[in-house]
């Protein structure tokens, strides 16, 4: 039974710090060190008569119901998270509502102090748990260049999560994409510092809702630098100066923080200059929370602890590696309590001081009282069902995954495709289901595992939508080395007015050890955690296909359906129309149907540069000068399609791009604003987009870097003037002394339709030098539009 039922902590009418006071004061040392733990689905219990290796084990859910005896002794002493109850645990929505229930039933009324948990899931791409909707991957929505619409998704999202018992998320993404090797790229906005901060927060604003109590915390991770691993390999060493983590890595983390009120962090699995981000002290403590005035909690990313031990070797034991990561920073241990267990002891045995131990207690407490878990820890099962079967929700999933679509090349105003009386559709991504799913889409995730899930291929969607003699041939699979279907789909190709390619790379969790050759088989992930490459062509023997198809007389679409940016020169200049389809979700066939057969602008554009080879990278677009112009002795340093390319079916022009002042002191503010036209007759989309590059700045700097940008939908003829409210000190960097400073000089600002289709330029003068004090500093442009 729960102990005095008028202690101050339980008075939702006292101030927070006075809660959590008296309840710290009367815990124990083991209950305090429980509210760094956590408990997933699949902890395992042994049973002590068939011994630690016997079978006679339980876990904490079997089936659909919750074990009990498993669960009594697991939260005897209370717990700080409850991992992927819903998820992991494959419940449908009610049935994890329920479950849900039932522990925080017995942790408020069964335990002494009657500490609720924080109930966490994933939700990269939607909640990642049966039913939930899938939207597009991260790289996907960053194509949108719509923060709106992220936070609209978001939204919809905590609901849904909300309605199951949630009150944590895991998600969003904002490593920067830098190696695009990296099996990860997908789950973030692309390799932009800016970009990513922009739709980082919009994710963040729209899952947490206008307070802690109305909606569900947003984890960053992360932290800090994932994005650049040694090799372009997951979870591997990260060799950066401090100049460039805090500029380019550090930055949306920090933005996200102070614009979006980010209610937690989660750490990176790799070291820094040999420090693992799980013990880096000058991350979690200094840097967040000294420099950034972080006041949420710090959660693992899954094993980390541990990691620390058995990945990295710096420490020896699992108590020294929770004593490390507890000292440093690391509030929560997750997905389980591994080495947090052993923190009671570590406190005993003078290792850990217990004013530690209280301080990351107290963060996870006051997550609790404020997200108002100790007045409402149960949810309506009645209803959890609701939001899920809201069929706004699949509307906004079909709206997302069409303007994630990036039109790449459209020769002859090829696209679309709305008089073809023939199609002939092939390729191994044409009718794979999962294969439209990034790896944190609950069907796709483990690739092993069957589930079945609600959704049109392009090839259904076509077929059910398009006015056309429909003809399809695989061709070949995602990879494997077989050849002998690809001559049937040439056939069908020229039998055809036009040909569909829907080539890619399977993306998944690879947590499999597959027997055999990996290249061999027909459908191993190349794409998602886990799943890093050093080609980025397209696997197995895609690019025959392709090739064999181009040879013919046809005109060819290539609709790229992957994850991260393949490498296939060749195969864009042999196609009529190329498209970038990324992981569209769930209404990936109905979204490509709307934009390549009936004619929505999906105004998309490009988040990453697409290289001509692997051997270019980097190939991000604001490179310093010298790695920027160099080229290489048999081709050079410029990629396929660079950053922000996207084209339209309308046509748009810039012009008169005006400043409001031409000499703005460092301190001070101004407006660049220009004109967009939609020359065509019809309406579209597009994204402006405001770049600035330094003149004979006093250390090297990118060419250029994006400060601002504004997507626009105008009727034919139709014309709007683009306003670009900036601050000076949004042109600042880390000087030679490592402080944040706007030097005097020379800028241009420069429009473009991408980072290498500039429009318009124009030149501004910063009168002098300033240190940026953290209390002005402005993060992003606000932007506004005038009927021109």
């Amino acid at each position: 039974m729960t102990a005095d039922s008028d202690a101050t902590y339980r008075d939702p009418t006292v101030p927070t710090s006075r809660r959590i006071e008296d309840l710290l004061s009367r815990m124990t040392v083991e209950e305090k060190a429980a509210q760094l733990g956590s408990v997933s689905p699949s902890r395992f219990i042994a049973d002590e008569a068939e011994g630690e290796t016997g079978d006679g084990g339980n876990e904490l859910i079997e089936g659909d119901q919750l074990n009990r005896d498993v669960a009594e002794e697991l939260l005897s002493d209370g717990i700080g998270h409850l991992t992927r109850i819903g998820g992991e645990g494959s419940l449908s929505p009610e049935r994890a509502a329920e479950i849900t229930n039932e522990l925080q039933t017995l942790l408020v009324e069964e335990t002494r102090l009657g500490i609720p948990a924080i109930p966490h899931e994933e939700c990269l791409s939607g909640y990642m748990g049966p039913e939930g909707t899938t939207f597009p991957q991260g790289i996907g929505m960053a194509s949108t260049w719509d923060p709106d619409l992220m936070a609209a998704v978001t939204d919809t999202i905590g609901d849904q999560l909300e309605a199951i018992g949630t009150a944590h998320a895991l998600s969003p993404v904002l490593d920067v994409a830098r190696d695009l090797r990296w099996g990860r790229v997908e789950e973030t906005y692309g390799e932009d510092p800016y970009l990513v901060a922009e739709m980082a927060t919009a994710y963040v604003s729209g899952l947490q809702g206008d307070s802690p109590a109305d909606g569900i915390s947003a984890t960053l991770k992360h932290f800090v630098g994932h994005g650049v691993g040694a090799g372009g390999k997951n979870r591997s060493s990260v060799d950066v100066s401090e100049r460039t983590l805090r500029e380019v890595h550090m930055f949306p983390f920090e933005a996200a923080i102070q614009e979006g009120n980010a209610e937690s962090v989660m750490n990176a699995y790799h070291d820094i200059d040999g420090v693992p981000c799980a013990k880096a002290e000058w991350l979690l403590t200094d840097v967040l929370r000294g420099e950034w005035g972080f006041d949420g909690h710090v959660v693992s990313d899954y094993f980390s602890v541990d990691f620390l031990k058995e990945e990295h070797g710096v420490a020896a034991t699992q108590q020294e590696a929770a004593v490390s990561a507890v000292e440093a920073g690391l509030d929560v241990e997750l997905p389980n309590t591994d080495c947090y267990e052993y923190l009671a002891d570590a406190v005993r045995d003078g290792e850990l001081a217990e004013e530690s131990l209280d301080e990351s207690v107290r963060r996870v407490l006051r997550a609790k009282f404020e997200k108002g878990l100790f007045e409402e820890y149960t949810v309506d099962v009645d209803a959890a069902t609701d939001p899920y079967e809201d069929e706004s929700a699949g509307d906004l999933a079909r709206e997302a995954a069409r303007d994630s679509l990036v039109v790449l090349k459209n020769e002859s105003d090829l696209l679309p495709l709305d008089d073809a009386d023939s199609v002939a559709v092939v390729g191994p991504k044409a009718d794979d289901k999962k294969g439209m799913l990034g790896d944190y889409a609950y069907a796709a995730h483990y690739p092993e595992e069957e589930y079945e899930f609600e959704a049109d291929t392009p090839l259904a969607a076509i077929e059910n939508r398009v006015d056309a003699d429909v003809n399809y041939a695989q061709g070949c699979t995602a990879t494997g080395n077989a050849t002998d279907k690809i001559g049937r789909a040439v056939e069908t190709a020229e039998n055809a007015d036009v040909a569909l390619a829907f080539v890619g790379a399977r993306s998944a969790v690879d947590f499999s050890d597959a027997e055999g050759v990996k290249a061999e088989q027909p459908m191993v992930p190349t794409s998602g955690e886990g799943c890093d490459v050093t080609d980025l062509g397209l696997p197995g023997v895609q690019e025959q296909l392709v090739a064999q198809i181009e040879e013919t007389e046809t005109p060819v679409v290539i609709v790229l359906v992957s994850g991260k940016p393949h490498a296939i020169p060749e195969i864009d200049a042999g196609a009529d129309a190329v498209v970038q389809a990324w992981l569209p979700g769930e209404e990936a066939g109905n979204a490509i149907v709307d934009v390549v057969f009936e004619g929505h602008d999906s105004g998309g554009h490009l988040p990453v540069s697409m290289p001509k080879s692997v051997g270019q990278l980097p190939i991000h677009y604001s490179r310093k000068p010298n790695t920027y112009s160099e080229d290489y002795v048999y081709d050079d340093a410029q990629p396929v399609y660079p950053f922000g390319h996207g084209l339209s079916y309308a046509e748009f022009e810039y012009s008169d791009l005006d400043l409001s002042d031409v000499d703005v002191d460092p301190s001070g503010t101004f407006t660049a604003s220009v004109t967009v036209e939609n020359t065509a007759d019809r309406a579209g989309s597009d994204v402006v987009q405001l770049y600035v590059s330094a003149e004979n700045p006093d250390l090297a700097r990118p060419v250029q870097e994006l400060v601002g940008f504004r997507r626009v939908e105008l009727d034919a003829g139709e014309s709007t003037r683009i306003s670009f409210d900036l601050a000076a000190n949004q042109l600042a960097y880390h000087d030679r002394n490592a402080n944040l400073a706007v030097e005097a000089g020379d800028y241009e600002l420069r429009v473009g339709h991408s980072a290498e289709e500039i429009a318009e330029s124009a030149r501004l003068s910063v009168t002098d030098t300033k240190q940026v004090p953290r209390t002005s500093r402005r993060y992003f442009t606000e932007t506004s539009l005038d009927q021109a």
